[in-house]
């Protein structure tokens, strides 16, 4: 397994993370997605931990906390072999305390999160989404009291936007709080947006990419390609509408991409697809998931190799899209081009 510093910072992660949405799940969305028990969870994470992947990401929100519990009991007995990441931020009820990133919902979710996962420490807390009712200095004071308190060690975010990033990160460094040095994001051969401004943010600013729906919602599995129906076991009957938006003629080009260099390399089209975004800049580690021993060790199987030039150059064409203003003429324009040249 390959290991990657986590942005600007000391902790090093493996370039394939488990992400544990599958763990307890209940609900229409996390329910679909998997429930798998303790046992079931332990074994998975021996798997794991076999080939070096050590970073395990969960969510309060994830089936109300009971992924978290889960997570905690499979890693019981050696915590010093694993890294916890979770995130806080998103409704966990209906009451004015139970969402966003006040002082209060901070420390509260700190601890019940620690409680849930058995823990007294975590390795990297996330805010799950910007909190724009709660001052940034409010929100990053906070998190500084709680690596104060030996709580947790890191601290990063997921799913802001390019301006509520740099603004935390100038607040930080103004102040002296602790920057945020992951940024967890939506990217995938299907979604590249990440490409446009949060990639040269955290190139200039060393916050390190940790990946989510690597294979955009299921849909690069290769179980999906063009004339074909939607497979009556695929996920996306019951959970297209939470995931992000898919241009579908884009995604039969992309698939037909993958199929053409799983005949040329003899691996699966899931594995060239993490492959192609373990490549990316920025990217610290790629969060995968499992709902049983089959699909894991197919996932893992994205390591240890790499695509040709040539078929890496073969994935770009096929999921390149225009960029939105005000990129889309850095990217097409010479003299644009010249003063600020893209990352990939």
């Amino acid at each position: 397994m390959e290991y990657r510093n986590l942005g600007a910072s000391g902790l090093r992660v493996p370039v394939l993370s488990f992400g544990a949405g599958t763990f307890a799940g209940s609900g229409p969305l996390f329910g679909a997605w998997g429930n798998t028990d303790a046992a079931e969870a332990r074994r998975l994470i021996d798997i794991s931990l076999e080939v070096g992947v050590n970073l395990f990401d969960t969510a309060d929100v994830y089936s109300g906390g009971a992924s978290e519990e889960v997570l905690g009991q499979a890693i019981a007995g050696r915590r010093d072999a694993v890294l916890v990441s979770t995130k806080i931020a998103l409704p966990m009820g209906d009451g004015p305390g139970e969402w966003g990133t006040s002082r209060s919902r901070l420390i509260r979710s700190t601890n019940e999160a620690l409680n849930r996962l058995g823990t007294d420490y975590i390795d990297l807390l996330q805010l799950h989404a910007f909190d724009a009712s709660t001052p940034i200095e409010e929100v990053l004071a906070t998190l500084d009291g709680l690596i104060a308190a030996g709580k947790i060690r890191y601290v990063g975010v997921s799913n802001f936007a390019g301006w509520e990033l740099m603004k935390s990160l100038g607040i930080a460094e103004r102040h002296g709080y602790p920057r945020y040095v992951a940024h967890q994001v939506y990217y995938s051969l299907a979604g590249r947006d990440y490409e446009w401004e949060l990639m040269p943010l955290a190139a200039d600013q060393g916050v390190g990419a940790l990946v989510w729906s690597p294979l955009a919602w299921g849909r690069l599995t290769g179980k999906i390609r063009r004339g074909q129906p939607l497979p009556e076991s695929s996920r996306l009957h019951q959970t297209a509408e939470y995931g992000p938006p898919v241009d579908e003629e884009k995604l039969y080009d992309i698939v037909e991409a993958l199929f053409e260099i799983s005949e040329e390399t003899a691996k699966t089209v899931p594995q060239i697809a993490l492959n192609w975004l373990i490549g990316r800049p920025t990217v610290s580690s790629v969060i995968i998931g499992a709902r049983n021993e089959e699909q894991l060790r197919q996932n893992l199987g994205a390591v240890g190799w790499s695509l040709s030039k040539q078929q890496v150059e073969m994935l770009d064409k096929a999921s390149a899209v225009t960029a939105a203003y005000p990129y889309f003429p850095y990217r097409r324009q010479e003299g644009f081009a010249r003063l600020n040249p893209p990352l990939v």
